[in-house]
């Protein structure tokens, strides 16, 4: 069977018979050259596939930063007089089929004698992820008990929701399909928590998000279903891809703002022919191009205009366009298949919010962690197992501890937490103010607060802390409601040169499965850029069909009635006769086996 895509050049498998074959160099790639403008994890993913499955020669792929680091989203660094920070986390899961890929054939930072994905398999097979409390009330007390305690009319809510047209959904948002009741349940603090989902989003993303991971059910409230890097994502993901792509001649040339790339559109074909661009001391770098030069553009970024503040500073909240959010409008102007940038960009009231990195510097603070999570901090081992939110908070707070230490040459008795809150607007419980007009102390005495500390012991204890917050306008703009066609396909129809990447290009697939706010999905975009325009032979793999598979379906539904049986509204009568008719088939024994019967 032909699985259907949008493009007939992208080949979509499963299995490994496409995975393990080694690519051959496809025909006329000695004549390209390849710009990557951004080098976020969809850039750096082309450039690896470019190099790897493409045969492209290194010294022909140049990167165009407006930074002076690579890496995009995916960051995590000391900064200078201020501390550690990163502006958030990446939640990873054994289905990435993309980056797992990519990552089986890169040697490890951590460790070169292992691949990337080696270090992650084993460092979570020797700590295996989960949480201890995933929701406190009350100033650090446990209020979860495992369960979702949804109860049977609301798990058939969500039953029907995942059943829902794509189709239907186009510009809903939660709010308007999901029950009063659904929206108040300790299941939607655990999900819009876990992956940073506001009532206004997406249905449609909502709905994606369930069927793409719908695998995952049972791991939700204790986060067993998570895996994490052993070290900060930057040190474990970014530099892994930046070194493969020098070792083989990459250039990388950072201060470069690109305004616009330029088109020639014609009813038959669509050619890149000028990327815009400028360096930092605002001179005219631009580039011409030929149907030769391939061009990777990453439109829309999710921490463009990021604020940073300190101990003493709030974050600033920047909510003038610019960068990529400038670059896709100037691009997405010269045609309708280059999509509505707009529809995600500007509501940042809707579309933000603020996280924040305290570092503990002695051991005074852990212990009352150490309460909560029934783990010590120290010994870099799992933490929190993922993030721990407090239920009443105004802020609606949460936070997590990875494994320390994070970062390398991270003092021994230094402990890092990362704390966001969604609700930036909203004045806090402890400190009377809105988040996002917090300082870095301030920001950590209401989380001193919510984790228990005693409030004549606040003042102190903050002092003993430092923090860096970050205030992110765009940060949930993908998943702002939108309908087809208001993000560019990866590779639009009859493009010559160019594709799109990151979070806000449509896949090929059809329909389209994976799920954005995930690195895998900036990796998938790059494999099927990559794949289509170079010509490489071999398929991309599929989004995990767990969605398809009944006895996900069935384990799914178990979960989610916390292992009661389901309410079947059926009299007497035919409830026997369908027992009669699966008597000693294959289906009686999966209903058994998965609790239905």
């Amino acid at each position: 069977m032909k699985l259907k895509t949008y493009d007939d050049r992208l080949k979509l498998t499963n299995g490994t018979y496409h995975t393990l074959v080694n690519a051959r160099k496809p025909k006329g790639i000695e004549d390209k050259k390849a710009y990557l403008i951004g080098t976020g994890i969809g850039a750096l993913a082309a450039g690896c596939f470019l190099i790897r499955d493409a045969h492209m020669d290194g010294s022909k792929i140049t990167f165009l930063e407006q930074l002076d680091i690579p890496g995009g989203s995916l960051d995590g660094a000391v900064r200078q007089n201020a501390g550690y920070v990163a502006r958030g986390g990446r939640e990873m899961g054994h289905y990435f089929e993309v980056l797992w890929n990519l990552f089986s054939s890169l040697p490890s930072t951590e460790d070169p004698n292992m691949t990337v994905l080696d270090h992650f398999y084993y460092t979570n097979y020797d700590d295996p992820n989960s949480s201890n409390c995933r929701i406190t009330k009350n100033q650090g007390v446990r209020y979860d008990n495992g369960k979702f305690n949804l109860g049977q009319e609301l798990a058939k809510e969500l039953a029907t929701f995942t059943m829902m047209s794509d189709d239907s959904l186009q510009d809903k948002s939660i709010e308007d399909i999901f029950s009063d009741e659904l929206l108040n349940s300790d299941f939607w603090t655990y999900w819009r928590t876990m992956f940073a989902f506001e009532n206004w989003h997406s249905a449609l993303e909502m709905k994606l998000y369930m069927n793409r991971f719908i695998h995952h059910v049972g791991g939700l409230p204790d986060l067993s279903a998570l895996q994490f890097s052993r070290h900060d994502q930057y040190t474990s993901f970014v530099k892994p891809m930046v070194k493969y792509l020098e070792d083989h001649g990459a250039k990388f040339e950072y201060g470069i703002t690109v305004d616009n790339v330029e088109f020639l559109i014609s009813e038959d074909k669509k050619v890149a022919k000028k990327i815009v661009a400028k360096d930092k001391d605002g001179k005219d770098v631009s580039i011409d191009l030929t149907e030769n030069d391939l061009v990777f553009i990453t439109n829309g970024s999710m921490t463009e205009g990021s604020g940073y503040g300190d101990d003493n500073t709030p974050a600033p909240f920047n909510k003038e366009i610019g960068g990529c959010w400038k670059l896709w409008r100037n691009i997405a102007a010269q045609s309708d298949e280059f999509g509505r940038p707009d529809k995600f960009c500007t509501d940042p009231e809707k579309s933000n919010w603020e996280s924040c990195t305290v570092t503990c510097h002695d051991e005074r603070v852990p212990a009352y962690i150490e309460k909560i999570t029934k783990r010590s901090p120290y010994g870099g081992r799992t933490v929190t197992g993922g993030i721990v939110t407090a239920l009443d908070s105004s802020w609606l707070m949460s936070w997590t501890i990875n494994r320390q230490e994070q970062y390398y040459g991270q003092p021994e008795k230094d402990v890092v937490v990362w704390v966001y809150g969604l609700f930036s607007d909203t004045p806090g419980d402890y400190i009377k103010k809105p988040m996002r007009d917090c300082t870095g102390k301030e920001i950590t005495k209401e989380w001193l607060y919510h984790i228990g500390v005693p409030t004549e012991e606040i003042e102190e204890l903050a002092g003993s802390c430092t923090a860096v917050p970050v205030m992110m306008p765009y940060i949930t703009s993908q998943f702002m409601p939108r309908e087809f066609g208001d993000r560019p396909y990866v590779v639009p129809k009859n493009a010559v040169n160019f594709a799109f990447l990151g979070q806000f290009a449509e896949t090929l697939d059809d329909p389209g499965r994976d799920t954005v706010f995930t690195i895998e999905y900036s990796g998938r975009t790059a494999m099927e850029a990559v794949y289509v325009l170079t010509g490489v032979e071999k398929g991309v793999p599929e989004v995990y069909a767990s969605r398809y598979d009944i006895r996900y379906l069935l384990n799914a539904g178990k979960c989610l009635l916390d292992g009661e049986k389901p309410e079947v509204n059926l009299s007497p009568m035919t409830k026997q006769m369908i027992a009669q008719q699966i008597a000693g088939t294959e289906i009686e024994v999966l209903l058994k086996e998965y609790g239905i019967l």
